[in-house]
């Protein structure tokens, strides 16, 4: 269980850090004017994050609250200030999500993971006049740090909301299926992760499933005031 969920969530909080490339010619208007969206970066933040992870199977759950910070200066680092629960789960499961993302940082993963034409095929959109909009994304490879699903954008002006489908390649021969939902918001002017889900079929151990939430305190060096959300 350590090593599908460590896995499974690695790319996860590392999508945004690399911008849109440019389009293909022919892709539809929507689809265009979110792979031409320069967006400004998420370099630098600090966030309190809620962890959860649970088996239904062996009916164990635990649960970490920590302080994170990203800093080009000294990468990712985090820490614990209240843990509950399974300590198997804590230890095994949840810990090392948090290590694997310091290690993805200090690789600088964030390139293979991103939202591009390099990385992903993207479909038209298709949008029945509401808010959002979905866009099919079919990655270009198999790897456990793409997903084959959707992402909704805004109609109005292309910008990312959520990601949700299945990773593009299992994590390990114990798992036979990975889901993965990741919400985000615009944050004092900056495009955020503010919710990860993930349910993942394992063999003998069942489904087992994560939530993790993000609290953020400072974006790019700006501190979060009560209004600086734009949505």
């Amino acid at each position: 269980m350590r090593r599908i969920t460590a896995f499974v969530l690695m790319w996860l909080p590392l999508t945004l850090l690399a911008g849109p490339q440019e389009a293909p010619s022919d892709g539809a208007a929507l689809r265009e004017r979110f792979l031409a969206r320069v967006d400004e970066p998420l370099v630098r933040y600090r966030a309190v994050r809620r962890l959860a992870a649970r088996n239904e199977r062996f009916d164990k759950e635990a649960s970490l609250d920590v302080a994170t910070t990203l800093d080009p200066s000294v990468g990712f680092q985090y820490e614990v200030l209240a843990q509950n629960g399974s300590g198997y789960v804590r230890t095994r499961v949840l810990e090392p999500i948090l290590r694997g993302e310091a290690r993805a940082v200090r690789e600088g993963a964030s390139e293979s993971a991103a939202l591009t034409i390099a990385n992903y095929e993207f479909g038209p959109a298709a949008s029945d006049g509401a808010p959002l909009a979905r866009l099919l994304i079919r990655p270009r490879r198999k790897d456990i740090l793409l997903v084959d699903g959707a992402i909704l954008v805004t109609t109005d002006d292309a910008d990312l909301v959520r990601i949700e489908g299945r990773l593009a390649r299992n994590p390990s021969f114990w798992t036979s299926r990975v889901e993965v939902r990741r919400e985000y918001a615009r944050l004092a002017g900056v495009r955020v992760p503010v919710r990860v889900e993930s349910r993942a079929w394992v063999k003998i151990a069942g489904i087992s499933s994560f939530v993790m939430t993000y609290e953020y305190e400072e974006i790019n060096g700006r501190a979060l005031t009560p209004n600086s959300a734009a949505r």
